[in-house]
């Protein structure tokens, strides 16, 4: 069986309502308590009075109301209706009547009744009890004249009527009272507390902005409410707060854009003197004289430098191509041709490794750039075979639906280490704390699928763990966001759309 549990309101709003109310709920009943006893205790204290006034007559009459003089009759006069009378003796019940309106009449009483009776005591003190055939009772003991003990008294229900109607005349106007002050409460909170929603809407705008990246536009300051109270100082300390915040995001975003402009330029200074560092080392090598082998192997390194270089040139001028939101070409893309292309590519470099397809039967089809996302399909296969051993079990597979095509490259390989899995996507991440050169890596293979898929408005993750290492791509499957003036895969900032046969060592 399922209990119902109530749970407290959760705005702060509601709690100082609910605790308003039922902190006046708790004064009002209070109240209605404290009353209720007193006029309940002033109207015993009437009743009491009232059989002391009236002397214990009819329970005295009671002595001799077995004999045949007709003078010994009950005694009802001046009695109240409802006046009880009673003669204890030996500790049994002799007489029991009360009065009505016009005579009196013999009351049964039972054996709880007869217990009852016989444990009031003579003492001049009214007690509170209750008789089966009469109800509640007000009564009182004295001595008689024969050794025995008469017992007069008065009905209860006259004051426990009037205290109850007291308490129902309290319900209604303190319910009233409640739901009056909950609603006046709920207003003047709502108002007492505006200035704190703003605090909290300013902070929510806050906290919807891409703090992560680009230029960000801060929300306007809190108007400043009293700095004495608690909403002013936290309204005050938020604005101090946004302005720092601010100023710190601008200071980034000049870095940033310094930084951008940089990269960008070194890569068009950088391009000419590689380039013709190349030329030069590649003519020096067609050179038909005789070459020394110590001059032939140098210049075979300069010229593997150079490419390296080259390369290193080319993935820069597209990492700041991207940062700067630069479009990229928007056609439909043959995902499938593409990943059956790099992936004979792969085997023809690394027969060693174990490559397997995993295709739907229909054509994957994506609106993008048909260079880039070669790239970083190349790039992805790049990674699993450069940084695995030979004989590793490679597995390439696409899927599709209506929404988005996903890509995964899955290899069961020795894995990334742990401490290097949340920066696999980081610029110039390595798995080594050396720079490799055998591999001729750059650090920056899965720092371009990362970008060139984010271009695309798509989403990769990585997963690894010794024997399983899997990159899913994400790309959605609709049409892209309309961009004019898209330069082609080698405009003028563009790179060449080789694959970087490079990403983080594992």
């Amino acid at each position: 069986m399922t209990r119902l549990r109530l749970r407290p309101p959760r705005s702060l709003r509601a709690r100082l309502t609910v605790g308003l109310v039922v902190l006046l709920g708790l004064a009002c009943a209070a109240v209605g308590t404290v009353t209720a006893l007193a006029l309940h205790g002033f109207l015993i204290g009437r009743v009491d009075q009232q059989l002391t006034a009236s002397g214990g007559r009819f329970a005295a009459s009671l002595e001799h109301e077995a004999e045949p003089d007709a003078d010994n009759r009950p005694d009802t006069r001046g009695q109240a209706a409802g006046t009880f009378g009673a003669r204890l003796l030996g500790g049994r019940v002799t007489q029991a009547a009360v009065v009505d309106d016009t005579s009196q009449r013999s009351v049964p009483l039972g054996t709880a009744d007869v217990r009852t009776l016989n444990a009031v005591r003579p003492d001049g003190r009214g007690y509170s009890l209750r008789l089966s055939a009469l109800g509640r009772y007000r009564v009182l003991a004295a001595p008689g004249d024969d050794g025995d003990v008469l017992i007069t008294g008065l009905p209860l229900r006259p004051v426990e009527e009037t205290v109850h109607r007291l308490e129902a005349v309290e319900a209604v106007v303190f319910s009233a009272a409640l739901v009056t002050a909950g609603c006046a409460a709920a207003l003047w909170v709502r108002f007492s507390l505006r200035p704190l929603e703003q605090v909290a809407r300013t902070a929510t705008e806050v906290t919807r902005l891409p703090l992560a990246t680009g230029e960000v536009e801060m929300p306007g300051p809190v108007p400043h409410a009293d700095p004495d109270t608690e909403v002013g100082r936290v309204a005050t300390a938020l604005n101090r707060m946004l302005g720092h915040v601010g100023d710190a995001l601008t200071r980034r975003h000049v870095s940033e854009e310094r930084l951008r402009g940089f990269a960008a330029d070194a890569g068009h200074e950088l391009r000419t003197p590689v380039a013709t560092v190349r030329a030069h080392t590649e003519l020096a090598l067609r050179h038909g004289g005789p070459v020394p082998d110590e001059v032939r192997h140098a210049l075979r390194r300069v010229a593997a430098e150079s490419q390296r270089m080259s390369t290193l040139v080319d993935d820069l001028l597209l990492l700041a191509r991207l940062d700067a939101g630069r479009p990229l070409e928007r056609q439909p893309v043959d995902l499938t041709r593409v990943v059956l292309d790099v992936l004979d590519d792969a085997h023809a470099l690394s027969p060693g490794h174990r490559w397997e397809l995993d295709l739907p039967e229909d054509p994957v089809v994506v609106p993008g750039d048909p260079h880039r996302l070669h790239q970083v399909v190349a790039n992805l296969l790049a990674n699993a075979r450069l940084h695995t051993p030979a004989g590793t079990h490679i597995t390439v597979a696409l899927s599709a639906d209506s929404r988005r095509a996903g890509l995964t490259v899955t290899d069961d390989g020795p894995g990334i280490p742990p401490e290097l899995l949340p920066d696999v996507f980081r610029r110039f991440s390595r798995g080594a704390t050396g720079r490799s050169r055998h591999t001729g890596s750059t650090g920056l293979g899965l720092s371009i699928v990362e970008a060139i898929t984010h271009a695309h408005g798509g989403t990769v993750t990585a997963e690894s763990r010794p024997g399983l290492t899997r990159f899913r791509l994400l790309l959605p499957a609709g049409p892209l966001p309309a961009a004019d003036g898209a330069d082609g895969p080698d405009g003028p900032d563009g790179a060449g759309a080789g694959a970087d046969d490079s990403g983080p060592n594992r």
